[in-house]
Order: structure tokens, then C-alpha cells, then sequence
């Protein structure tokens, strides 16, 4: 099935820090920008779905750093580098006035650290399916630097596909909520035709490895109270993602990390809620960003 999309994305480049980076803007009614981050594997382009329910807003997204049509990175991929690359670019698309900050899974982690180191440019802030990672301890420190040593020396590689219906089907039984069309869509965006018609993912493999420094969620934290915007956090109720973070939900929690925060669970929804339910994540935006 072919997704017809009813609101096609204006594509352009531009250098940001010195990659060249790939961007889908969808003009609306109200010009004011709307930003949007995808997650990890994720691009840009799959916001479609999303935008094709919000057309009185102006959306803007991009494909991170070697992901997509992003220029990949000779010296490899660090969360710092996502914060760096989202200042550029809100520098960019916004100088004068803060704008609104959607992010979903890696990218809403993105969002809501970007939404207190630089909170002066954030007017409203929403994160899909993006609470920050488990805590972790020091004793895992060890492991964590032999996995990240020992995938160097490996190396790590991505899936190869038949073709996009065989890309599609893999992608399907892993989100079975997701359209038939949606998905077709999804692999055609992540995927490309090799030489020998197969199919490989746009992103570079360097991603795959894990990071050989701990995840310190007390820091995350620290920049989310320095939030002064209104912050929306959306949980799919299918959501494993949203299962394992349960105690670090709770309003009575939230309420201790961010000025003014509240959560809405989407029903029927999991981690891609943005590919599965576009239409009830975009009345959520419409409501969150007035």
C-alpha cells in the first residue's frame, strides 16, 4: 500500500556545524514554528503522518546527525552533539522569539534537556514516549567500556533487507498498530536500494554502539527544573518503554522535577504512537501549543 500524503514536505539542506544536514518543513496557517525531533533510527520524514492532521501549524524537522539523508559524522555520534546541532538550528529558524519543542523518544529527550539549558528559547515544550533512561551505577562502568571497546574493534553493521515489502513486514510485526501504508512509507524513508537491489538503512552503524559512559539521569534532571515552559509528556498505554519508567511518571514525582508539567497516556498507543495515532498526537500538540 502507498501512503499518499496530503500535505508533501518542502525539503531543503543546510550546513549545520559543518555536516549537511536535511530538513522537511511543512508551511501552515500560523507561521510560528513548530520543531520536531525524531527518535534513534528514526528520520524526519515520518513526522508526515503527523503533519498531514496539523495543517494550521508550520512544522520543521530534520534527520539527526547520520540518520536519514544527514551527512554522517567521521568522529562518531555523543548526546552533547544533538544539543549543539538543536542551539545551531534554533538559532537558525528562530533568533528572536522562542519557538515550540516536539521531540518523540530520543529526540523528546533531547527536547526537554535543550527546554532547561537554553530555557529563554522554549515556549512550549513536548516530549512523546521520551522520560529519560534508568538510572545506573557505577559498578556497571566496567562492562560498559568492554562492550563499547569490543564493538570498535568488531564493528557493528545494520540489518540488510530483500525489499521494502520485506523491510516493511520486519518493521510491521515489530509495530503491529502501524498502518499497512504507514509502514511502506516508514521503510521507504529509513531504507535505501543498493547496487544489488537490496535493501540497506540510510543510517550510519556507528550508531549501534553503546555508549561507554553511564547514563546519569540526576543531571538529566537537573536541567529538566531548569525548565521555565509549559512541559507535556505523552505515554503510549501499550508502551513497554512506559511500563519500566512507571515510578518516574508520577505526577507526585513530576511535580518535583518540572514548574508545570502534566502527562496524558494515549490509549491504544505504544512507543510510535507518532506512526501508529497521528491524529490523536496532533490534537494533543494543537491543545499543548496554542
Amino acid at each position: 500500500m502507498t501512503y499518499i500524503a496530503a500535505r508533501p514536505a518542502q525539503c531543503l539542506k543546510r550546513s549545520i556545524r559543518e555536516l549537511d544536514f536535511h530538513f522537511y518543513r511543512w508551511p501552515g496557517q500560523d507561521e510560528r514554528p513548530v520543531l520536531l525531533l525524531h527518535g534513534w533510527g528514526d528520520t524526519g520524514e515520518t513526522f508526515q503522518f503527523l503533519a498531514d492532521h496539523l495543517p494550521e501549524r508550520t512544522l520543521l524537522a530534520f534527520d539527526a546527525r547520520g540518520f536519514g539523508r544527514t551527512q554522517w559524522s567521521a568522529g562518531g555520534y555523543w548526546f552533547p552533539d544533538y544539543l549543539a546541532d538543536l542551539d545551531a538550528i534554533v538559532d537558525w529558524l528562530s533568533p528572536g522569539q522562542p519557538l515550540d519543542l516536539v521531540g518523540h523518544s530520543m529526540g523528546g529527550n533531547v527536547a526537554l534537556m535543550y527546554a532547561g539549558i537554553r530555557p529563554q528559547r522554549i515556549r512550549r515544550v513536548v516530549s512523546l514516549e521520551g522520560f529519560g533512561l534508568s538510572r545506573t551505577m557505577p559498578d556497571q562502568a566496567p562492562t560498559q567500556y568492554r562492550q563499547w571497546l569490543d564493538q570498535i574493534a568488531a564493528g557493528t553493521q545494520f540489518a540488510i533487507y530483500d525489499s521494502f515489502a520485506h523491510f516493511a513486514g520486519i518493521l510491521g510485526r515489530r509495530n503491529p498498530r502501524t498502518p499497512p501504508a504507514h509502514l511502506d512509507f516508514i521503510a521507504r524513508s529509513w531504507g535505501r536500494e543498493r547496487a544489488d537491489g537490496r535493501i540497506e538503512l540510510r543510517a550510519d552503524p556507528r550508531h549501534k554502539r553503546v555508549n561507554p559512559t553511564l547514563y546519569q539521569r540526576d543531571q538529566a534532571e537537573a536541567c529538566w527544573k531548569e525548565i521555565t515552559a509549559p512541559v507535556l509528556l505523552v505515554a503510549g498505554d501499550q508502551s513497554e518503554i512506559a511500563r519500566q519508567m512507571a515510578a518516574d511518571l508520577t505526577m507526585q514525582h513530576l511535580a518535583t522535577l518540572f514548574r508545570d508539567v502534566r502527562i496524558e497516556t494515549l490509549g491504544g498507543a505504544g512507543h510510535m504512537m507518532h506512526h501508529e495515532q497521528p491524529a490523536a498526537v496532533a490534537e494533543l500538540l494543537r491543545r499543548a501549543c496554542r
